[in-house]
């Protein structure tokens, strides 16, 4: 079993930059690879990137790649998301996830967190 509790999300100006942080708790968290989703007001949740459990390998949506960088710290049960030159299209609640494998579709995603807004200003 694994807790995910996602925090950092918050009200930008387009271009600004915000860092979004999961807590994992769960003794074997560091055996997931983590992933990232958002879903916008009426649009179906969309994945944004991904990191395997070594954090050797990541994936990242086509619409936030040279922008957003995913990492995580499995001393400290943690993941970041790191997102640059945000615009107003990136408003969502976004979602912290963990999946046996690493993926980028939302369904082999095991287990959820909360979410956290990020509304970025135009």
């Amino acid at each position: 079993q694994v807790q995910l509790v996602e925090s950092g999300g918050g009200l930008v100006q387009a271009g600004g930059s915000l860092r979004l942080s999961c807590a994992a708790s769960g003794r074997t968290y560091r055996s997931y690879a983590m992933g990232w989703f958002r879903q916008a007001p009426g649009k179906k949740r969309e994945f944004v990137a991904a990191i395997s459990w070594g954090g050797g390998t990541t994936y990242y949506a086509d619409s936030v790649k040279g922008r957003f960088t995913i990492s995580r710290d499995n001393a400290k049960n943690t993941v970041h998301l790191q997102m640059n030159s945000l615009n107003p299209e990136d408003t969502a609640v976004y979602y912290c996830s963990a999946a046996t494998g690493v993926s980028t579709k939302a369904e082999q995603y095991d287990y959820w967190g909360q979410g956290t807004q990020v509304t970025v200003s135009s």
